[in-house]
């Protein structure tokens, strides 16, 4: 990873009243090469980690006022920071407080006097369990969702988030308030078949590796029919598998091909790969992930991005 990449991304907030903690603090972890915020009471702190959203925040547990048991309480009631490890400080005897910050949701500690190669060691740690989130959830973000509402007599779009103007502007090249002639389409015979009692298939534009799937939602008013897009993207899943298990990039490419239902000599022929080596690549997926077959490495798989990534 370029060092740009890693100062820009690799962020830690550190919570602490005491400017002499902040101090040293700071000046370690940033001759370590991260980034560095700071905040001295609660309050900051929970706006720095809404604005900034760190890999890592490194939280004192007594402050006066709000104290840091109350601060990770909400951090992790937010859906924005409920994913950001946090890091105690506490005294050394305080057992309790030890106990009362895995209650609020810490992740580690480290305690007072501070140390800080110990802090170091925890925050690196910590640090690579959140780059791996984190490029688990940019890339599941190629699957952002966008939604429309259509007259479907007129074409009109009776709004539109900000998104879906984006997507429809990149895959029909169009920048009004009128739906794509392919999308009234498709929205007039959705709609008969759901009259019908009938389900029909979404509708699925594609451009390069990437899809836009249009799915109907229900009835927005009375001549207003809701609409969901979902951009898809080989590539993105690709890396979400790849960081979701902690596989190699070829492992990753023969789940996603197993995904979709291809079997080893097919997925040899689309990798440029025998279908000795592919099931050589297929014991190593089963292992990590625990399974012993194709369907249900498939199960697993899916089910995790559709949980929005993680660890394996």
């Amino acid at each position: 990873m370029p060092d740009f990449d890693r100062l820009s991304s690799d962020l830690v907030l550190i919570v602490d009243d005491i400017p002499e903690n902040l101090s040293l603090l700071h000046d370690a972890l940033d001759e370590a090469g991260y980034t560095v915020l700071v905040a001295t009471n609660g309050e900051s702190a929970l706006q720095r980690a809404r604005h900034s959203v760190p890999d890592v925040i490194l939280l004192d547990a007594v402050m006066p006022g709000m104290d840091g048991f109350e601060v990770a309480r909400r951090l992790k009631a937010d859906f924005t920071t409920q994913h950001i490890p946090i890091v105690f400080m506490t005294g050394l005897t305080e057992t309790e407080h030890v106990v009362a910050a895995f209650d609020a949701g810490g992740a580690d500690y480290v305690t007072k006097p501070i140390r800080p190669q110990e802090v170091l060691a925890r925050i690196a740690a910590h640090m690579q369990s959140a780059r791996l989130m984190r490029q688990a959830r940019s890339a599941l973000d190629a699957f952002g969702q966008a939604t429309l509402a259509v007259q479907p007599e007129s074409g009109r779009l009776v709004w539109q988030t900000p998104l879906a103007r984006k997507l429809l502007g990149e895959y029909f090249g169009i920048d009004d308030d009128n739906a794509p002639q392919a999308v009234r389409a498709w929205i007039a015979e959705s709609a008969k078949a759901r009259r019908d009692g009938h389900a029909f298939p979404p509708l699925t534009i594609s451009n390069g590796t990437k899809r836009l799937v249009f799915t109907l939602h229900e009835r927005a008013g009375e001549d207003e029919w809701l609409l969901a897009l979902r951009e898809e993207s080989d590539t993105a899943v690709i890396e979400a598998l790849q960081a979701a298990f902690r596989l190699t990039t070829r492992e990753a490419e023969v789940l996603y091909w197993v995904i979709k239902g291809k079997t080893s000599p097919d997925i040899g022929e689309i990798l440029g790969s025998s279908p000795r080596t592919v099931n050589k690549h297929l014991e190593h997926v089963f292992a990590k992930l625990g399974v012993e077959n194709r369907t249900a490495a498939a199960s697993v798989a899916m089910a995790r991005i559709r949980m929005g990534g993680g660890e394996g």
